[in-house]
């Protein structure tokens, strides 16, 4: 068996010409500055941003061949300064005998500030043209010098349309692929195993892969792929969620935005995204705490406690049984009526906290338990609310003096708030009249 043969499939059906290339049609298509530049051997630093098996390596590679250039590829969990050093040694001895050189750098997001400054000086004498493939959002895991330096283009995962594209590839492909083996693949189970791989056209190879070992062999000679070894492959699998990272960030900020818009159904979905990726079911009760106070607030103050319950019975019960709590909790507060009045109203007192330095107490607010307390006017004249009409003190001012006639907390006309928004006009009516009397 050649060496090339003993490759997993998915390296050996990396695709060699652009015409083979499957998917990021939004980039490689005629006129778009990817496509041109791979097309006609035009090189510059670019920066390949998206989720794995998109074809970021195969792209740096194809961008190589088209130039004529010394393709070197560094790993940034295997590697440090030292490799990067070499590799620009390399390269200056290619560019000395009139060539160029590419340098691929696999997971560039893991190298750290330094070690991403040592690449600056080498792409713009022109030593080095820098490719970097990244999962992780460049804006915040490069440096703004490196990206000021290459064009970023965004990956998108693969469709299924795409995905059955790949897998018809590697069937027909009779030198790299699977096309000397007579291979029995109904189009539902091909579609099973497109929707399997996420949009990720490596794992769907590998899946590929393994299936063919599990297959029947026909009474024919030909290998079928059932429905059964289609369930023993994909047992386990899980979807895209990397913990910490983009996806992780994206669906929780979805999760938050669906119970924000009131859709229930599309707030359920994406809580259930989140726990089939794996995420910490205690994160996502702390969130939808969070949420039930930002989104909801006095609106219908039964959310925040739902919320504790739920967060409450995710501790006692654990999973899988707790996650239902948390289901009903989302359920409840995308249902609820929405307010962000307090949110706001704290954001603002918070402001004026931070700006207004150290503002005193006034005189009358102040506790006196002492006699010398008393006789230098703490709490003088303070006016006992319940011994007030209505238990309201009307015209007092509870604010520092610079601060008097501050409004944060403005209700909605939304749930129980329309009753709070009643009440305190009520009492502002009240105290606009007592100070008119002054």
């Amino acid at each position: 068996m050649s060496n090339e043969a003993e490759k997993p499939l998915a390296d050996r059906m990396r695709p060699r010409r652009l015409d083979e290339f499957i998917g990021q049609s939004h980039v490689l298509k005629p006129g778009k500055p990817l496509y041109e530049a791979i097309a006609s051997g035009r090189l510059h630093s670019m920066i390949f941003w998206g989720p794995p098996g998109t074809g970021k390596t195969t792209l740096a590679r194809l961008i190589a061949g088209h130039s004529n250039a010394l393709f070197l590829t560094v790993s940034a969990v295997l590697s440090g300064v030292k490799e990067i050093r070499a590799a620009v040694a390399e390269a200056k001895k290619a560019l000395a005998n009139g060539g160029r050189t590419v340098l691929f750098v696999d997971e560039v997001h893991r190298f750290n500030k330094a070690q991403q400054d040592a690449f600056l000086p080498h792409v713009e004498d022109g030593t080095v043209y820098l490719i970097g493939a990244t999962t992780e959002n460049p804006s915040f895991e490069l440096n703004n010098a490196l990206l000021s330096r290459a064009r970023v283009y965004l990956l998108k995962p693969l469709t299924e349309e795409e995905l059955l594209r790949v897998i018809d590839a590697a069937l027909a492909d009779e030198q790299r692929g699977l096309g000397r083996l007579d291979i029995d693949f109904p189009l539902p189970l091909r579609q099973w195993f497109a929707e399997a791989a996420d949009g990720d056209a490596r794992r769907l190879l590998n899946l590929l892969e393994i299936s063919i070992d599990l297959a029947q062999e026909q009474e024919n000679g030909s290998l079928l792929i059932t429905e059964a070894v289609a369930k023993e492959i994909q047992a386990g699998g899980v979807r895209r969620f990397d913990k910490g990272g983009e996806d992780f960030y994206n669906q929780i900020s979805a999760l938050h935005k669906s119970v924000r818009g009131s859709a229930p159904d599309a707030a359920l979905y994406w809580l259930c995204r989140m726990l089939d990726g794996g995420c910490d079911p205690l994160y996502l009760a702390r969130r939808i705490a969070r949420i039930a106070s930002e989104d909801i607030g006095n609106a219908d103050p039964r959310a925040l406690q739902l919320a504790l319950n739920a967060w409450d019975a995710q501790e006692r019960l654990g999973s899988p049984e707790g996650e239902l709590a948390l289901a009903q909790a989302v359920v409840y507060l995308a249902c609820a009526p929405k307010s962000n009045a307090v949110y706001t109203a704290y954001k603002a007192a918070m402001s004026d906290a931070a700006q207004s330095a150290s503002l005193e107490v006034p005189l009358h607010m102040r506790n006196a338990p002492t006699k010398l307390m008393r006789q230098i006017d703490y709490g003088k004249e303070y006016r006992y609310a319940h011994d007030e009409p209505d238990a309201y003190a009307a015209g007092e001012c509870y604010f520092p003096d610079t601060l008097a006639g501050r409004r944060y907390y403005e209700p909605v006309a939304r749930g129980l708030e329309i009753k709070i928004a009643e009440k305190l006009a009520r009492l502002h009516e009240m105290d606009e009249t007592a100070q008119s009397r002054r």
